[in-house]
């Protein structure tokens, strides 16, 4: 059995007050809070050893460098990559799929057809729509069925001799559904057509091995695996990033610069132009020390009985709706009360304390294909305990007595 008395000791955070009232955060989905361990790994850093990487001779580069570097080789075991030239580090997911999508759709010429689906973040649309701006590729998109799951044989359908690459995440950050992505990347795979996952939402919650997934690229961030903010990992296979030219210059991604010809870094630094944040990037380490010393199978256990104990007492309250109800899902509720906007709801939610979030969830096609405005939405992270639920299902219940007044 887990300890959760003693986890929560590592987020002095969690001990505050909103409204008077004892703090519940239900916004993990959007942002994890960080262990004490990170925030003093930035600490230490800071007072005794900053300096830039990459760069110097002298003792605390070296010494800074080999942290950032430690880190890359603990993020390769993380997901259980081949080798560190496969991992790219940038300022977050969204940084790394646009990394793919300037750099390795550089190939793509007009006609050429990208699929994505309904449920994406719009860091996994926007990037492709610039795309399509600039090179005149076709986007195409799967669409869910009514339990929010990817409807896989119209997803089958949306491959073709044009088809240049499928991008989808493992887990709606809105819907909580998990994709089975082993089977779509392997469908992928046999219309010779290379796959882009989203793991955003995936990573704080399950085991991710890259290899045995076989997929191409994998993108996800550090502060939704209480990490610090701007820090991002794009992993690719090696033979595909051989291949794909820079997508920023300066500095670190270089081997030697004339004003008449510039030869680049080897792997992975040829994609990490400039000074990167290698004090959050140290820092992150320590994050998945975190993970690691409770175990993802147990942190998965625990977050699926936090999640099914939250939607099987949240449908007793009248008028609730909960979108996503597919048969895996992750520790995310989007809900709505009938004839009530999400704000209103969120901001009740706020005054007894409890926060989540509302709104589209920066998947306006999702709602407009829901036909909502947004949700609220609450997830869950280990922190997170069953009194938590209870407080946050005594709130839903008193806002909507308010509400409905």
């Amino acid at each position: 059995m887990l300890d959760i008395d003693k986890i929560r000791e590592k987020f002095p955070i969690l001990g505050r007050s909103v409204a008077g009232k004892r703090m519940v955060y239900l916004d993990n989905t959007a942002t994890s809070q960080a262990p004490l361990s990170v925030v003093r790994e930035i600490e230490r850093i800071y007072t005794g050893m900053r300096a830039n990487v990459h760069r110097g001779v002298h003792t605390l580069s070296q010494e800074m460098t080999s942290l950032q570097e430690c880190t890359r080789e603990m993020v390769k075991e993380f997901i259980n990559a081949a080798s560190i030239e496969e991992i790219i580090f940038t300022r977050g997911t969204t940084e790394s799929i646009n990394l793919v999508a300037n750099s390795f759709g550089s190939f793509f010429k007009p006609g050429d057809e990208v699929i994505l689906t309904v449920m994406e973040h719009h860091a996994n649309i926007v990037p492709w729509q610039l795309l399509r701006e600039r090179t005149g590729i076709i986007i195409k998109v799967a669409d869910i069925d009514e339990r929010g799951s990817i409807d896989q044989e119209q997803f089958k359908s949306l491959f073709s001799p044009r088809t240049v690459l499928a991008s989808f995440c493992h887990v709606s950050n809105v819907l909580g559904t998990v994709n089975p992505i082993r089977e779509m990347i392997a469908l992928a795979h046999s219309f010779g057509v290379p796959v882009l996952i989203d793991g955003a939402q995936s990573v704080p919650h399950i085991k991710i091995d890259v290899r045995d997934l076989d997929c191409d690229f994998f993108a996800f961030s550090s502060h939704k695996m209480y990490g610090p903010s701007g820090v991002g990992v794009l992993y690719a296979k090696k033979d595909i990033l051989e291949k794909m030219p820079p997508w920023q210059g300066g500095g670190e991604m270089i081997g030697k610069v004339t004003f008449e010809h510039t030869t680049f870094a080897d792997l992975p630094f040829k994609f990490e132009a400039g000074t990167p944040d290698y004090i959050g990037i140290a820092a992150f380490s320590k994050a998945m020390e975190f993970i690691n010393g409770i175990g993802i199978g147990a942190i998965k256990t625990h977050e699926e009985e936090l999640t099914r104990y939250a939607e099987v007492e949240l449908k007793k309250i009248e008028g609730i709706e909960i979108y996503g109800n597919a048969p895996e899902k992750g520790p995310v509720i989007s809900f709505l009360l009938k004839g009530i906007h999400p704000y209103d709801l969120g901001m009740l939610l706020d005054k007894q304390g409890v926060e989540v979030r509302t709104g589209h969830h920066c998947a306006m096609p999702l709602m407009d294909r829901l036909h909502i405005p947004g949700t609220v939405r609450a997830s869950f992270a280990i922190y997170n305990t069953r009194e938590e639920i209870e407080i946050f299902l005594k709130a839903v219940e008193r806002a909507a007595e308010i509400l409905r007044f």
